[in-house]
């Protein structure tokens, strides 16, 4: 079983990521995983790959239920910074920040039934056992899931598009130019930073002018965060911050940043 376990170990990883929003945390669990499955007696198990997903998926929940309240903190994105990221061929189980953050919201049962079953296709009578529901009720909860994630901001138009979006709004900023900011954001604009959250576009275009701060130091690369377009911003050459952006019939919608050095740290290259 463990030989099962190292081959599954990137899809048993994406899933305790998908519940944790840290890769840390999504280590630990696996760690924790893996030392349940070395005293486990595996010899009557006819589906190793389902009965992994369980054990990984009740580390998770158990993490989920110690939390203790904190501060909001960004979740870890999956970042891809390779040369025009936006033309790669888009992950089926990538999940943005918007998404990440909507998940954070869920109540820890929530979030291991809508992970296991719409990201991972595990079925409700699999699920159930862990959360100690019927097969129905457990349905409720990713259903009642599914309609908070369905709200989150998510982009009509392909990469490409998107971070044409993005560099009129870098061009503005670096202009100090408000009405070219406003002309780029959705009058419904979120703007989230930890656990900064402004909303509406004249309010996060004077924000955003903050950018001019650091602008003529700082460079962009573009990036892929999660699904999204996005850039990070370096500083003499160090990370300074990462931005993704949601857009929507050419305008941004959402703007999450991240800027958290220890974050900044173990997220880039």
């Amino acid at each position: 079983m463990i030989a099962q376990f190292e081959q599954e170990r990137t899809r048993l990883r994406a899933i305790a990521h998908r519940m944790l929003g840290s890769f840390a945390e999504a280590d630990d669990a696996l760690q924790d995983a893996w030392l349940r499955v070395e005293r486990a007696d595996t010899g009557e198990i006819d589906n190793p790959a389902a009965w992994l997903t369980t054990v990984v998926g009740r580390v998770c929940l158990n993490m989920l239920r110690d939390r203790r309240e904190h501060a909001f903190e960004m979740p870890d994105p999956v970042i891809d910074v390779s040369e025009e990221p936006e033309h790669r061929a888009v992950a089926n189980d990538e999940v943005g920040l918007a998404m990440l953050i909507v998940l954070d919201s869920l109540k820890p049962d929530e979030r291991l039934a809508f992970v296991l079953h719409d990201l991972f296709a595990v079925p409700f009578d699999d699920i159930a056992p862990l959360i100690d529901k019927t097969p129905a009720a457990t349905r409720q909860l990713a259903s009642r899931a599914r309609r908070r994630v369905q709200d989150k901001p998510r982009p009509d138009v392909d990469l490409p598009q998107q971070r044409e979006v993005v560099r009129a709004f870098l061009r503005a900023s670096r202009e100090g130019d408000l009405e070219g900011l406003v002309s780029v954001l959705h009058p419904d604009v979120v703007l989230r930073a930890g656990a900064l959250e402004v909303l509406g576009g004249r309010n996060v275009a004077g924000r955003a002018g903050l950018f001019r701060a650091f602008a003529a130091r700082a460079t962009e690369q573009f990036a892929v965060v999660g699904n999204e377009i996005g850039f990070i911003a370096r500083v003499d050459g160090v990370p300074f911050s990462i931005m993704a952006f949601t857009v929507r019939d050419g305008r941004i919608v959402a703007i999450h940043v991240i800027q958290d050095r220890r974050q900044l740290a173990a997220l880039v290259p």
